[in-house]
C-alpha cells in the first residue's frame, strides 16, 4: 500500500503543484489560511514552452513572474509607454491624453502623487500584499477613515464632523429602541431577561444617561477640549434625529463597515506604481512596451500574434504555444481575432463602468485647521467625496482628491467638460473647508471611460453566473483569459492577479497534459 507521501507524489507527477496542493486541501492536510494563499507554479528548470502575454496590468506582470520561474519562455506585450494598466500613479510631467482629444499634463510639485487608478490595499487581499512583501515594495497604513472628517449635504445645512454624525445617531436610535422595549413592543421578541440585558447593552451602545435619554457624547466631539487647570471638557449638544435623517447620507456613514474597507489598509510608499515597477524590474526585457497589438491568430496548435511598434511604426509577429490575455474587453473587443463565435460574442456583451477622478494639489489646510490626518469626507453631490492623503503628513502640500463618482453617480456631471468638473469639486471642497477653495492648485482630471487601451475602470455583470463571465473562465484552444473582469472583486488587484494565478494553472496543467500523452504515444511507438 502506497504511502501518503507516495500517493502526492505521484498526483504530482501527473497534475502539477496545483493537483497536489488541491488534493492536500481535500485531505485536510492545508489550513483554511493556506487554502487561500497565493498558490504559484512548481518551479522548473527551462522547458521551452513560449507564452505570450497581452497587456502589461497587475494580471500580465503577475503571470509573467510566475511562468518565468516555472520554466516557461514569456513575452508581454503591453500598448502604453508604462507597466501597470489601470495602477497609473501621476506625477510631475505625467502626460494624460483622452480618446476625447483632452490633453493634460501634471505640473505637481516634485515628490507629490496621484494613485488616479487603485489606491489601497487591503489587509486581507494577501495576493497583492504578499507580492509586496517578495519584490520588496514598502507599505504604510492608508487611513481610509477617520472620525475627524465631514459629512456635508448642501440642502440640509453645515457639514457635521463623522464622529458626531455616527455617535448621535447610534444615540438616538438606542433611545428609541430603549423606549421601544419599555413600552413592551419586543416583549415577544425578548424575555425579561433579555430585556434587562438589552437595555444594559443600549446604555453603552448609546451613551445614555441613567434615565436612559441621549443628551449627547463626548464620543461625538468636544465643544471645549479639557486643559489645565479648570478648563474642563464639554460635549457638544446632539445633532438632532431629524436633522441626520435630513442629511441623508448614511451609505457614507457606513462605508468603513464595508469589508473592504475596513482598517487596516495599506498602501505602497511613494505610489501604488511601485508594484508593477517592481515586477518590471523583475521581468526586464520580457515587457516590450509601445506594442499595439493588431491580430491574434492561431498557427497550429499555436498562436501568432501581430503587433505594431507605437513609436516605429514598424510592425511585428510573434508565435507562441500559448496566448494569455488580460486586454480589458471592451478593447479586446475591437482586435483582429479568430476567437471561436461563441467567445467574440462573450467579449462585445461586457459592459465596462466609468469612474471620475479630480485631484488638486494645495496647503493641506485639512490637517492644519480641521485636524483631518486622512480618511474622507463625503458630499451629497455629484463629485461624491473628498479624499485626503495619507502620506508626507505635517508637510507643507499635498494632493487632494476633489471628486471621485463612479457607476450609479450623476451622469450629467460626467458629461460637462473638464473645466466645468473642476469648477463643481472646487465648489464641493469650499462647502466643506470654506475660505479654502482658493488654495486649490494645478488641477488634473481622469475619466476611465477615456482612458486608451482602458475604455472603462472595470468590467460591469449582472451576476457572476453571466454567460460572458462563464465562457471567458474557459481557454478558447490556446487562447487563456484572465484580469479583474474574470474575478468576482471587481476592479480590486486583487481579483486580476487571483484570476491571473488560475489561468497559468490552467496552461500548466494543459502542458504538463500533453507532455504525457507524448510520452505515451512514443513509448507505444518504441
Amino acid at each position: 500500500m502506497a504511502t501518503r507521501r507516495e500517493f502526492l507524489q505521484s498526483i504530482g507527477a501527473a497534475g502539477g503543484y496545483r493537483a497536489t496542493y488541491l488534493t492536500m486541501q481535500a485531505l485536510g492536510l492545508l489550513g483554511t489560511q493556506a487554502a487561500v494563499a497565493r498558490t504559484p507554479l512548481e518551479p522548473s528548470t527551462a522547458h521551452g514552452t513560449r507564452v505570450v502575454i497581452l497587456g502589461a496590468g497587475m494580471a500580465g506582470l503577475s503571470a509573467a513572474y510566475e511562468l518565468r520561474k516555472a520554466g516557461y519562455v514569456c513575452t508581454v506585450l503591453e500598448a502604453r509607454d508604462r507597466v501597470g494598466g489601470r495602477n497609473w500613479t501621476i506625477r510631475r510631467g505625467t502626460s494624460l491624453e483622452m480618446t476625447d482629444g483632452t490633453r493634460q499634463r501634471s505640473e505637481f510639485s516634485p515628490g507629490l502623487y496621484w494613485n488616479s487608478g487603485p489606491a489601497r490595499l487591503p489587509s486581507h487581499h494577501q495576493a497583492m500584499l504578499g507580492y509586496c512583501r517578495e519584490l520588496g515594495v514598502p507599505l504604510e497604513v492608508e487611513v481610509n477613515t477617520s472620525r475627524g472628517s465631514l459629512l456635508f449635504n448642501p440642502g440640509a445645512g453645515k457639514p457635521i464632523e463623522m464622529r458626531q454624525a455616527i455617535n448621535d445617531t447610534r444615540g438616538e436610535i438606542a433611545e428609541l429602541l430603549g423606549k421601544a422595549i419599555d413600552r413592551g413592543a419586543l416583549d415577544q421578541e425578548l424575555t425579561a431577561h433579555d430585556k434587562e440585558r438589552m437595555m444594559d447593552f443600549l446604555r453603552r451602545y448609546g451613551d445614555l444617561t441613567p434615565d436612559r435619554a441621549y443628551r449627547g457624547s463626548e464620543r461625538a466631539g468636544l465643544k471645549t477640549l479639557p486643559g489645565a487647570g479648570t478648563q474642563a471638557a464639554s460635549a457638544r449638544d446632539p445633532v438632532p434625529l431629524g436633522k441626520l435623517l435630513d442629511m441623508d447620507m448614511w451609505s457614507a456613514m457606513l462605508f468603513e463597515e464595508g469589508f473592504n474597507f475596513q482598517a487596516t489598509m495599506f498602501q505602497p510608499i511613494g505610489g501604488m506604481d511601485q508594484i508593477p515597477m517592481a515586477f518590471a524590474r523583475k521581468l526586464k526585457q520580457i515587457v516590450q512596451l509601445n506594442s499595439v497589438v493588431t491580430a491574434i491568430m492561431r498557427k497550429g496548435e499555436g498562436v501568432a500574434v501581430s503587433y505594431r511598434n507605437a513609436q516605429s511604426g514598424k510592425s511585428k509577429q510573434i508565435e507562441a504555444d500559448y496566448c494569455l490575455i488580460t486586454i480589458p474587453l471592451k478593447v479586446l473587443a475591437g482586435i483582429e481575432n479568430d476567437f471561436s463565435p461563441d467567445y467574440r460574442s462573450a467579449i462585445a456583451g461586457v459592459e465596462y463602468g466609468n469612474a471620475i477622478k479630480i485631484a488638486w494639489e494645495s496647503k493641506r489646510f485639512w490637517e492644519s485647521k480641521d485636524h483631518i490626518y486622512g480618511g474622507i469626507s463625503w458630499v451629497a453631490g455629484p463629485t461624491s467625496l473628498v479624499w485626503y492623503p495619507s502620506d508626507r503628513f505635517f508637510s507643507e502640500t499635498g494632493i487632494l482628491l476633489g471628486a471621485y463618482t463612479t457607476r450609479g453617480g450623476d451622469e450629467a456631471f460626467m458629461a460637462k467638460p473638464l473645466a466645468d468638473q473642476f469648477d463643481e469639486s472646487r465648489r464641493m471642497i469650499e462647502g466643506l473647508h470654506p475660505g479654502h477653495g482658493a488654495d486649490l492648485q494645478k488641477p488634473m482630471g481622469i475619466a476611465w471611460s477615456k482612458v486608451p487601451y482602458s475604455l472603462g475602470i472595470s468590467a460591469r455583470y449582472r451576476n457572476y453566473q453571466d454567460a460572458s463571465y462563464v465562457r471567458l473562465s474557459d481557454p478558447d484552444g490556446p487562447f487563456y483569459f484572465a484580469g479583474e473582469h474574470l474575478s468576482q472583486l471587481g476592479a480590486w488587484q486583487e481579483g486580476a492577479v487571483l484570476s491571473a494565478q488560475r489561468t497559468i494553472a490552467m496552461i500548466d496543467a494543459h502542458r504538463r497534459q500533453t507532455v504525457r500523452k507524448s510520452a505515451v504515444r512514443q513509448h507505444a511507438v518504441r
